[in-house]
């Protein structure tokens, strides 16, 4: 009988973007770790830069469509323009139940062969998967003239047990 695996310690990053172009740079850089199958959940206040983010995500994985927030329909797909997986971006801000409410959006169905993004997804789409990373965006509320965030990447679950998310900071 072999030994249980040791629980994985979450892969985490912190870092320190300046400007919206920088946060872009920060999804295209991310979008070269991300592969079908994976989960990101970003969280954030508004205007923290969450789709500011996916819309360097969508460059970096070249799919189809300018990448804009679907908070009025809910969810956008993005087919691959290469052969890579496509982007589904999800904004949860307006659900209010867990997954649920979200099954019509088939989540469960797309997300082995997609990229998964979902805005707002705390208590809503976690029972999807074990493994997902987390990203959260904080900026200095009621300061709208300063750009900096401060951002978390978190991965958990084997998937990003042993990812190197230290590139991110290139």
């Amino acid at each position: 009988m072999e030994a249980p695996a040791a629980p994985h310690n979450p892969a985490e990053i912190q870092l320190i973007v300046n400007a919206p172009e920088q946060m872009r740079e920060l999804g295209r850089r991310l979008a070269k770790l991300l592969r079908a199958g994976d989960l990101v959940m970003l969280s954030g206040e508004l205007g923290a830069g969450k789709t500011t983010l996916t819309r360097g995500l969508g460059e970096g994985l070249g799919v189809r469509g300018a990448v804009t927030s679907p908070t009025f329909v809910i969810a956008r797909v993005h087919p691959s323009l290469g052969g890579g997986p496509p982007l589904v971006h999800v904004d949860a801000y307006r659900l209010g139940g867990g997954l649920d409410e979200m099954e019509d959006l088939d989540l469960d169905v797309s997300l082995p062969e997609s990229v998964i993004v979902v805005e707002w997804g705390e208590g809503k789409v976690e029972e999807l998967t074990d493994d997902r990373l987390q990203v959260v965006i904080h900026r200095a509320v009621g300061d709208t003239t300063d750009e900096v965030r401060h951002v978390t990447l978190t991965g958990l679950g084997e998937r990003w047990a042993t990812a190197d998310l230290s590139v991110l900071s290139a």
